[in-house]
């Protein structure tokens, strides 16, 4: 378990560095190719499609290549999409190559989530934040290459790092060896009994609800986390007059700060419990968000950035397990259904602040991510009086 821990922290490396290497140049794509802001925002649109793409494929992949022949698979598909991207084909050809690279980073994500959250037992938060601390350490690395890159004016090699990661991670899980886990990792078709009915079906009446709040939470929160990501630095050179490549390091100090948090954030959840824990961090991103409008200055801005990194640090993992401790025997289709909500929200939001970009003042399309970050606010509030229902009714039955 330990061997099968570690390479999936590589695994979330490679993802890190894939879901932000678009968004780190993407003020330089769209000079080079002379596009808008909107075209941006639908590129990204088109990789989160393949994303969600990707998480929906992975249980019927799974059942008929193993967990590990659709990891390999996923990462041959990231490989291919880095490598063409650093070609920088005809911009009709970039949408298609977002959507076999968001096709390999989702499929790598959910089938390593749900081993993650059905083989660990015991200080599950703790493992899935190990994970994301890796995904944190790639998408911190990858802008301040980019960065650097930039400024040479060798940005499109950004993509080769990330194609060469992924032949890195494909070698390690096609030679390593996991002991009695390969048996698990390669078996296929192992629940020939399963019901072809939707999963949802699974679900009673009082989860239905609960796994209702916890879609929207993650449409928004990944939405959210995307929009910053890959929009901070064009916010800030359209905000400050920033040079591209200083713009760029925005997004390293926001996954410093991400890195950090996730260090610490299972121990925190696992102390506070899990639904305080959403609740200060979702408000504390609302906090953060209103106020980054009335940023004047780059220091202040850089502080706000990096402090909403540190807040937003563990909602991902520390959700996902809450909602899955919330609906006990359901965790295969509600990491994966969790999984997917993000991925809507991480191609639908940016698509709306990419057109906001370009139709509105910088300072309104901060506003508007502060308005999304109101209903994770809500929602948290939603959860945690979800949690206080499932105490009472475990209680009920001892």
């Amino acid at each position: 378990m330990k061997r099968l821990i570690w390479i999936g922290c590589l695994s979330y490396f490679l993802i890190g560095l894939a879901h932000v290497v678009l968004g780190s140049v993407l003020p330089v794509i769209l000079e080079h190719y002379d596009r808008e802001y909107s075209e941006g925002g639908q590129l990204i649109f088109a990789q989160f499609a393949g994303f969600l793409g990707g998480v929906m494929l992975s249980p019927w992949l799974n059942r008929r290549l193993g967990k590990k022949g659709s990891l390999l698979l996923a990462l041959v598909a990231l490989f291919i999409a880095e490598s063409v991207y650093t070609l920088l084909p005809p911009w009709e050809w970039m949408y298609v190559t977002g959507i076999v690279a968001g096709f390999g980073f989702g499929m790598i994500e959910a089938v390593i989530g749900t081993i993650i959250i059905t083989g660990v037992t015991h200080q599950t938060a703790v493992a899935m934040s190990r994970l994301e601390v890796f995904f944190g350490v790639g998408a911190m690395l990858m802008p301040l290459l980019a960065s650097g890159m930039i400024y040479f004016g060798w940005w499109r090699w950004s993509f080769l790092v990330v194609s060469l990661f992924a032949l890195i991670t494909f070698i390690f899980w096609a030679k390593g060896s996991f002991g009695a886990l390969d048996s698990i990792l390669n078996a296929r078709n192992v629940s020939p009994q399963q019901p072809k009915q939707p999963k949802v079906a699974v679900y009673h009446k009082g989860q239905k609800r609960t796994l209702a709040i916890f879609v929207v939470f993650f449409f928004l929160y990944v939405g959210v986390e995307m929009s910053l990501a890959n929009f901070m630095p064009s916010m800030l050179v359209e905000k400050m007059s920033m040079d591209k490549a200083g713009a760029a390091l925005s997004v390293t100090f926001f996954w410093i700060a991400m890195s950090i948090g996730r260090l610490f954030a299972g121990y925190i959840a696992e102390k506070i419990r899990y639904r305080s824990y959403v609740l200060i961090s979702s408000l504390s991103a609302l906090i953060l968000l209103t106020l980054f409008p009335f940023t004047n200055q780059i220091w202040s801005a850089f502080t706000v950035i990096t402090l909403l990194g540190l807040f937003m640090s563990g909602l991902f993992s520390i959700t996902l397990v809450f909602a899955n401790k919330l609906m006990p025997g359901t965790e295969e289709s509600t990491t994966s259904i969790l999984i997917a909500a993000g991925g809507v929200g991480g191609a639908v939001l940016p698509l709306i602040i990419g057109w906001c970009m370009d139709h509105l003042v910088v300072n309104q399309t901060a506003g508007m991510l502060a308005v999304f970050t109101v209903g994770l606010f809500l929602l948290s509030i939603a959860a945690f009086r979800a949690q206080h229902r499932y105490d009472q009714t475990v209680q009920g039955y001892h």
